[in-house]
């Protein structure tokens, strides 16, 4: 973590661009024309969805069957959200944020969290400089583009709510002074599984500032036979250089929020959510498994996940099947089930699979 102690610069000058001149990159965004028509619209896409195949082929080189991370990174990339991973140690989280960040041409931080750590350590905060007499802003490792927040529930509940209070606001408040974050701002949250020890787990209200939780499982036989090959020596990997400006994602964002989305679809949408409150009155009868269902913030996110994996898939217009590809992540940490439900030893993971199958599709 970056020292808080002082240096030789100052921090009170505004900060410099994160972003170097894109010239060079092979994937850099020109000035998208109106949407017209839908013809406009899928070719648009296919204009601002160039780099998103070599991306993936690039971080398949460093990163051995995790695609589907790989996809969800992107699509919370594309429409402002963060993540929340949870996994064993050793399924290379930090590698996988750390390759995107390399390739994006963006400034990456990971913040180790422990139990005692301050919120300062997070956003930075007042030195004094006794050569120029007065107090000086030292800014914090939250002032990157990509930010790994290692093990986030190991930190206390003010230090969390440090990072979240970013996440949502993206900004940050020192002493007198507040600070724009860079953007894109983006964290990836990442949380043990198997030890709740000396942990502070995230309650509800923060874990609905997510937009998506992703679940990471170990690789199969095939891939980690893969990883043993590449990662198998002492040899260091050599760095992956930048193919893609964050320009060419700030264009793809605006393509995003103008892909077509049905109103059927919308209602699809609203419906799923409004399932996890009143499942009866849609026909899926498990009330008495639900103790607390998504939120409307649930809805919105759901919407541009949606979109999202529309334009990964090379499309201007949203369908069910990308609503259901994307609702597990959006919704397994805002469904909170009863005791009744783990008695029967249920999780939220089932009881969300259960009303993906049963709700009507448009």
């Amino acid at each position: 973590m970056p020292s808080l102690g002082m240096d030789s610069r100052s921090d009170t000058m505004p900060m410099p661009p994160l972003t170097p001149d894109a010239s060079h990159l092979p994937y850099r965004p020109e000035t998208p024309p109106p949407l017209h028509h839908p013809a406009d619209a899928e070719s648009l896409v296919r204009e601002a969805s160039q780099w998103i195949h070599p991306l993936r082929a690039e971080i398949g080189r460093y990163l051995i069957g995790q695609s589907d991370l790989v996809d969800r990174l992107l699509i919370a990339l594309m429409v402002k959200g963060h993540l929340l991973l949870e996994g064993v140690p050793g399924l290379a989280k930090t590698l996988a944020l750390k390759t995107l960040a390399s390739l994006v041409d963006a400034k990456f931080n990971r913040i180790q969290f422990t139990p005692d750590m301050l919120p300062a350590d997070i956003v930075g905060t007042e030195i004094y400089d006794p050569r120029e007499g007065r107090f000086r802003v030292k800014h914090g490792p939250v002032f990157a583009n990509f930010i790994l927040a290692d093990e986030i529930n190991r930190a206390p509940a003010k230090v969390q709510s440090a990072l979240l209070e970013a996440m949502q606001e993206k900004q940050v408040t020192i002493g007198e002074q507040t600070f724009v974050l860079p953007a894109p701002f983006f964290v990836l949250a990442t949380q043990n599984p198997l030890e709740q020890e000396g942990t502070y787990p995230l309650p509800e209200a923060q874990l609905d500032r997510f937009m998506m939780k992703v679940v990471m499982d170990y690789p199969t036989e095939d891939e980690e036979l893969r990883v043993l090959d590449l990662a198998g020596t002492t040899e260091e990997m050599s760095a992956p250089s930048p193919i893609v400006s964050l320009e060419a994602i700030q264009q793809a964002r605006s393509v995003v929020n103008g892909l077509y989305l049905d109103e059927k679809v919308k209602r699809y949408i609203v419906r799923l959510v409004h399932a996890t409150r009143r499942p009866d009155a849609f026909g899926v009868h498990m009330a008495p498994l639900i103790r607390v269902g998504a939120s409307p913030r649930a809805t919105i996110n759901l919407a541009l996940a949606s979109r999202a994996n529309a334009f990964l898939n090379g499309r201007a217009y949203v369908t069910p099947h990308d609503v259901k590809t994307v609702a597990m992540d959006v919704l397994r940490h805002r469904v909170t089930i009863t005791y009744e439900a783990e008695a029967e030893g249920l999780n939220s993971e089932q009881i969300i699979t259960r009303l993906l199958d049963e709700l009507p599709v448009p």
